[in-house]
Formats: C-alpha cells, sequence, structure tokens
C-alpha cells in the first residue's frame, strides 16, 4: 500500500517547470529583437518618406546589415565559445590584399587566388588559436597583437610591391571567372526584372537602362549573410558540437571533465572567425575591383557590439547567432536610416551606443528577474 506522503516524479521540488512566456525572455534574442522593433518604428515614423523602404532603400540598409552579419556570426560562435578575436578587421583588409596582389600583381586566376586566401587566412585563425589554447593567455592579447601584424602586412605588401596602397583592376582580371560571381555576382536577377515589368519596383525611366530595374538582383553579399546565419543557427542549436560551444564557454574547466575536446572548439572556432572575415574581403573586394590597406578599420568592435546586442554575454556561454544577426541588421539601418531621416551622420555612434546600452541593460534586468541572479 502506497503512502498517501511519498513525493511523486510531478511533484519532485528540484524539478521546477518554468512557463513558455518566462523561457521566452530569458532568450538572448530578446535585446535585439526590442532593439530591431524600436529602430523599425523610429524610421518608419521619421523617414518613411525619404525613400528608405522603397526597393532601392531597402537593399541600400540590408547591403550594409550583411556586411555586418558575416562578421557577426564567427565572432558570436567565438564569444560563446569564450574567446575574442581583435584581429578580424585586420584580416579583412590584409585578405583583400593578398586576393588584388595574386590575381592583379602576380596575374594568378582569379579562382586561385580566393582559394589560397581562404587557406591563409584560416591557417592564420588556427594559429590564433593555438597560441591561445597552448600559451593561455587570453585571446584579447593574442589577437590585438594579430590585428597590429596582419595591418602591417596589409600596408606593407602593397607599398613593397606596387608601391601604393591601393590595388585596382580586379574586376578586369576577373571577367570571366568562374568563382568571382560567387562572392560578386547577383541573383534572381530574371524575378527582379519580373517585378519592375509590374510596377512592383521601381525602373529606369530614361537612358540606355530604361525598364531594367532599379535593383536588378540579390547580391552575393547578402547570400552569403543568410547562409552564415543558417548554418551558425543550425551548428550552434541543432548539434553536438554547439553544446561544445556553449560548455567550453560556460566552464572550460567542467567541459574538459566532460570530455568535450575544448581546444579543438576553441581552434575551429578562431578558424571560422578568420573564414567569415576572408568571406566579407573577398566580397568587398569584387563589390569595389579594388582592395585597400585600410579595409576593415575597427569592423572587430562593430561584430563585438553586434552581437553583444544580440544577447551574448562577454564572458562567454551564452549567446545566439539570430540574436547577433538582429544587432548587425540594427547597425545597418542606423546607419543607413540617419540619413534618410535627415539625422547629422556623426550621430551614429550615439545612437549605436544608447541602443548598445539600452540592449545590455534590459537583456541583464530580465535574466536577473526570472533566473534570480544578483
Amino acid at each position: 500500500m502506497t503512502s498517501a506522503t511519498q513525493p511523486t516524479a510531478n511533484s519532485d521540488e528540484r524539478v521546477k517547470e518554468i512557463s513558455s512566456f518566462r523561457n521566452a525572455l530569458i532568450r538572448p534574442e530578446l535585446g535585439g529583437i526590442v532593439g530591431t522593433i524600436a529602430v523599425f518604428t523610429f524610421f518608419l515614423l521619421f523617414a518613411f518618406d525619404s525613400g528608405m523602404f522603397n526597393s532601392q532603400g531597402i537593399m541600400n540598409w540590408s547591403q550594409i546589415s550583411a556586411q555586418f552579419m558575416i562578421i557577426a556570426v564567427g565572432a558570436c560562435l567565438l564569444m560563446i565559445a569564450g574567446e575574442f578575436d581583435l584581429s578580424v578587421g585586420s584580416m579583412i583588409g590584409f585578405a583583400g590584399m593578398l586576393i588584388a596582389i595574386f590575381s592583379v600583381t602576380l596575374g594568378w586566376p582569379v579562382w586561385l587566388a580566393i582559394i589560397v586566401t581562404f587557406v591563409i587566412a584560416v591557417s592564420i585563425g588556427a594559429l590564433n588559436g593555438f597560441i591561445v589554447v597552448r600559451t593561455g593567455l587570453p585571446s584579447f592579447i593574442v589577437t590585438l597583437a594579430f590585428l597590429f601584424i596582419l595591418r602591417g602586412f596589409a600596408i606593407y605588401l602593397p607599398q613593397t610591391i606596387e608601391r601604393k596602397t591601393i590595388i585596382g583592376g580586379v574586376s578586369d582580371v576577373a571577367e570571366g571567372d568562374w568563382l568571382a560571381p560567387v562572392f560578386g555576382g547577383k541573383i534572381f536577377t530574371g524575378f527582379f526584372q519580373w517585378m519592375g515589368d509590374n510596377g512592383i519596383i521601381a525602373v529606369f525611366e530614361r537612358g540606355t537602362r530604361k525598364g531594367q530595374p532599379v535593383v536588378e538582383g540579390l547580391p552575393m553579399l547578402i547570400v552569403w549573410a543568410i547562409a552564415l546565419v543558417i548554418v551558425g543557427h543550425i551548428i550552434l542549436t541543432k548539434t553536438k558540437f554547439g553544446n561544445w560551444i556553449y560548455a567550453a564557454g560556460g566552464d572550460a574547466e567542467a567541459a574538459r571533465n566532460s570530455g568535450v575536446p575544448v581546444n579543438k572548439v576553441k581552434i575551429l572556432m578562431f578558424m571560422f572567425t578568420a573564414f567569415c572575415a576572408t568571406v566579407f574581403a573577398v566580397c568587398q573586394v569584387m563589390e569595389f575591383g579594388s582592395a585597400g590597406a585600410d579595409r576593415g578599420l575597427l569592423k572587430e568592435f562593430e561584430a563585438i557590439i553586434a552581437v553583444v546586442i544580440g544577447g551574448a554575454l562577454l564572458t562567454g556561454g551564452y549567446g545566439s547567432v539570430i540574436g547577433a544577426a538582429l544587432g548587425a541588421l540594427i547597425f545597418g539601418v542606423v546607419q543607413q536610416g540617419l540619413f534618410f531621416a535627415g539625422v547629422e551622420s556623426s550621430l551614429f555612434r550615439v545612437f549605436l551606443g544608447v541602443i548598445l546600452l539600452g540592449a545590455v541593460i534590459l537583456n541583464t534586468y530580465i535574466r536577473r528577474i526570472i533566473t534570480g541572479e544578483r
């Protein structure tokens, strides 16, 4: 005969059910979602008739957001793993310069220049990670050193070889290359032409381009951004490796004791961050047809800010790729939206700082309420 006082599985005081609403409140994306709603509401009110939300305006801020998004995905996964990479911006300039030197100066096929550049960049990312895990030095210090090393090479190489810090002519040598359109082309051009023909989007009214849509297709920059966000989100939320990333950033020693290959995870995340920076660099070189030694300046901080706005913790073990993507979207919308709204462009950093502070405070405050943290 069962005692009336015997505890059951449903009455176990160690098990506490949390409502779906409370679960939603402690999601890392909360700050990014609130920030995105606030930003779009602001510009819908103050810049709706400025052209910001027509086809060309949407494409403008979408491309800027995509740039931030590409590097934010890599920075997000690395931060969740408990590390930073301050060399991202310099890697963008360095990788772009390598492509220009290999293809324009040395005469290599563009596809070979791109592949070799990816190999070099990812290898440098692996070296960053190897130094961090083997020496125990903070990744902040190690990657800060590489920030200067890579930027120095990005300036030294073109000055030594070409006697200048900007190398052009990439568009000419990329003509007919099979790999270049993967980074610098456009897709769905037929669909955009159909929308133009049916009056859904604007078309040119005069000149040699009469009848052609103002927005001719979806740039590969945006395609890469969307693809990286999807892949990063799936890895982080649907795979065992994603659990390893969280574990490595949450408590590395406990993760090691549980059999998680923490060092391997961290090195791979450094490599992925370098890969994302190189994707950005290749897309930028293909877009402008040139490489500059100053490209990517301060992008490492912008990537980190986007990730923090998206709800990631600087201490690691907590964050979301979707949140980082929303943080990048906020970046792009604010940067272009201030122009459309007629606001002084120098206030961009002020606006961004307010959003950053507000998102962090909101995330921290609500998480403390829900979890009881102090």
